[in-house]
């Protein structure tokens, strides 16, 4: 064990000297000494430490390998007498508890040191009121591993939640992975289990070994632990935050306007892939440079909590306290989201509340018996992907996930949470046959407690964290998703419109002679698009598993299938919703997304001879987001349907959408665009009366973007001609595969 501070005050009662000291303390009850050496004592404070006896103060220390163990009190040396299988103890004649330390010797060392049992329980009453409730929001102040000063001294408290178990016990490399020395205390009711180990500080790998009901004994790491060993090694670490922030400004002012009304481009990430080897401060040195120039608002991360296999993208979850340390530490991810900030980028996280996997050493039967997961095995079991799901109708493990996503916000300063597989928690019968699944008290397919959890979740975090958002990835047409919890709604400030991503893909897929047939695959989301607060997701789960990288869903050649590509970022930008582009799409990547290699970053070099094509591209995105963030028409309004109108949805024989986005003064922008490869002179689009010319702001087939140039440099007179339902239009030429944003001169 580590040394420390061993200064003590003046004894609090008449000591004996040395040679008068007893030679050993009254015997241990057999039965209390086979629980507390197998590890399944639930009060191992009332064996071990010095405690009033008839004849004085009994001390007994479990040192296992130890040559001898000693006390040290008032200037003297009190040597226990061995009682076998690592216990020592004396009798001091003494009329009070001395304060003292141990002086243990293990070959020719000897190593004083505080008894971890002679300190009071290091959780107060009131955490473990809250944690019985259910409502302990800063959870992660109460379990898992906390350095401090307790009672005048340094060390790291150690709780853990194990209900089922018959005992556990602190073990890690200050006791050669042997826990046999440090069992922990239940603390009544609350299931809690509690150990103050004095001289244990930051850096420390530890685990818990956990006896459950039926005698199994194993080691599990900390559901709590806030940083983890680098995969595939298991261990927890001990760990404080050291972090000095920076971002006040951007946290003072994130949510000055409601996410709804405010301008909001997302660029997924994939930490470890983005740039292959870097750091989180490496990162930090590099993404917000990169997101800042090409005008996106907001990052959003893929899961960093840690996950053992990195092949699952950070989706199967083990610690949902830890940032990955494949990247460095806590402290380092904080310097990433700070950087971010303070370049005016908004951090969005993955979270993974639906399920967990089944490592032995983690979550999964964590105390013996199913804590995390339901005891249903029926219910337990995702059948997607081989993992279970959480019990969310169990009052500690709806707080566990509540007061993770508060932990996010509040000790990472996360700007909101993009909540993933929230389908898959909802319905009772998702992805489960006729017979593999129970109805709810009325008969119906809901979870009601993933339901009553989701609405906690979304309540807390708004009133913990203001200008905080979340997303719900929601691929159902579940009703209420971003509607507030008083109203009965789910309470999510937004919701990604999976059926949008569907359709318009659907769409482009299709070679443009047939596109016609399938019109409706573009205009259908405008039906519901105001029935929630929408995201428009071209996210990673849409470049990989053999769906093809964006631009190489487009059909036709080279030259046809980046047109594609531009003309559909053009119509997505437009489109009412917020977006969100992955990685890699912002310059036309060919290939899947491999987390292995990240984006093709080599066909933006110069020495790529078509690195021009894929610079256009990226060079289009980063004029959409500059263009996006100075037409208030085009975010403004976005659950507003007062802020859209239909100039041409029903063109389909021309492939031609065209359609008014409005911010709230009434100033319009026009989108047109053409997705068939033809050049269409003359074209004429209903316009508003009152607006006498309009001039092209962007225009997806520019040269610059690698297009054909079919731009229209000069102002667009409006003309008394009737034109789609409207007796004002404008003529133009609509260049091929393209989209065109115009504004009133």
């Amino acid at each position: 064990m580590a040394l420390h501070d061993t200064s003590i005050p003046e004894p609090s009662g008449p000591l004996p000297s040395a040679q008068d000291a007893a030679r050993g303390a009254p015997p241990m009850d057999p039965a209390d000494r086979e629980r507390l050496l197998a590890g399944a004592h639930h009060d191992p404070h009332a064996l071990l430490g010095a405690h009033p006896v008839p004849g004085g103060i009994a001390v007994r220390a479990l040192r296992p390998f130890a040559r001898s163990v000693s006390v040290l009190a008032g200037g003297e040396r009190i040597e226990l007498a061995p009682e076998g299988d690592g216990l020592f103890s004396c009798l001091l004649p003494a009329e009070t508890v001395p304060d003292y330390t141990l002086l243990v010797a293990y070959g020719d060392e000897e190593h004083e040191a505080h008894d971890p049992y002679r300190f009071l329980p290091s959780l107060g009453e009131f955490d473990l009121h809250l944690i019985r409730e259910g409502r302990h929001e800063q959870l992660w102040q109460a379990l898992g591993a906390e350095p401090m000063t307790h009672q005048g001294v340094t060390g790291t408290r150690f709780t853990v939640w194990a209900p089922n178990a018959r005992g556990v016990r602190v073990t890690g490399e200050f006791c050669c992975w042997d826990g046999t020395a440090f069992p922990m205390r239940s603390l009544g009711s609350s299931g809690v289990w509690e150990l103050f180990l004095p001289g244990i500080g930051e850096g420390t790998r530890y685990k818990f070994e956990i006896t459950s009901q039926y005698g199994g004994r194993f080691l599990k790491a900390d559901p709590m632990a806030r940083r983890t060993e680098v995969p595939p090694a298991t261990a927890s670490v001990v760990t404080a935050a050291h972090h000095e922030w920076r971002d006040q400004e951007w946290l003072a002012h994130r949510g000055d306007t409601p996410v709804h009304e405010a301008p909001f481009s997302v660029y997924e990430v994939h930490l470890p892939s983005w740039r292959p080897g870097l750091t989180y401060r490496e990162l930090a040195e590099q993404l917000p440079a990169y997101v800042k120039d090409l005008g996106f608002t907001h990052v959003e991360l893929m899961p960093v909590a840690e996950h053992p296999f990195g092949g699952s993208w950070g989706y199967q979850v083990t610690g949902f306290y830890a940032p990955t340390s494949r990247l460095g530490t806590p402290d380092d991810f904080r310097y990433l989201v700070d950087a971010l900030h303070r370049a005016g980028i908004g951090v969005i996280m993955d979270w993974v509340p639906a399920h967990f996997p089944k490592d032995d050493w983690a979550l999964a039967r964590f105390d013996g018996d199913p804590l995390y997961e339901p005891g249903n095995a029926q219910r337990a079991e995702h059948p997607d992907w081989g993992t279970y799901e959480f019990d969310f109708g169990r009052t500690e493990v709806r707080n566990f996930l509540v007061a993770n996503a508060v932990y996010w916000c509040e000790e990472f300063h996360i700007d909101g949470l993009r909540v993933d597989a929230v389908a898959s928690m909802l319905y009772l019968d998702y992805s489960r046959d006729s017979g593999q699944w129970t109805p709810n008290v009325f008969g119906g397919r809901e979870d009601l407690d993933a339901m009553a959890f989701l609405q906690e979740m979304n309540a807390t975090l708004y009133r913990r964290v203001p200008g905080v958002v979340t997303i719900a990835e929601e691929s159902t047409a579940w009703g209420g998703v971003t509607r507030p919890t008083e109203s009965g709604g789910l309470g999510f400030g937004l919701k990604w419109n999976m059926g949008w991503m569907h359709d318009s893909l659907q769409y482009m897929s299709h070679e443009p002679v047939h596109r016609k047939y399938h019109h409706h695959e573009m205009t259908f989301s405008m039906i519901y698009a105001y029935s929630e607060n929408y995201v428009l997701p071209i996210s990673h789960d849409e470049v990989v598993h053999g769906k093809q990288a964006l631009v190489s869903k487009m059909p036709g050649d080279w030259w046809q299938q980046r047109a594609d590509h531009r003309a559909y970022l053009g119509f997505m930008w437009a489109h009412p919703g917020k977006q969100l582009l992955f990685m890699g799409q912002e310059f036309a990547q060919g290939g899947e997304w491999s987390e292995a290699h990240g984006p093709d970053w080599w066909l933006l070099d110069p020495e790529y001879a078509a690195e021009a094509d894929h610079r256009g591209v990226r060079d289009l995105v980063r004029d959409l987001n500059s263009r996006y963030l100075r037409t208030p028409a085009l975010w403004q309004r976005d659950t507003d349907p007062a802020g859209f109108q239909w100039v041409a949805c029903d063109s389909a024989d021309d492939n031609v959408f065209a359609f008014l986005r409005l911010d709230a003064e009434g100033e319009a922008l026009l989108a047109v665009s053409n997705f068939s490869p033809v050049v269409r002179h003359d074209y004429r689009v209903g316009v508003p009366d009152d607006v006498p010319a309009w001039r092209e702001v962007l225009n997806t087939d520019d040269l610059a973007y690698g297009g054909s140039g079919i731009t229209h440099p000069d102002p667009l007179k409006s003309e008394a001609q009737k034109a789609h339902g409207r007796p004002t239009s404008i003529r133009l030429t609509l260049p091929p595969l393209a989209t065109v944003w115009l504004r009133p001169v």
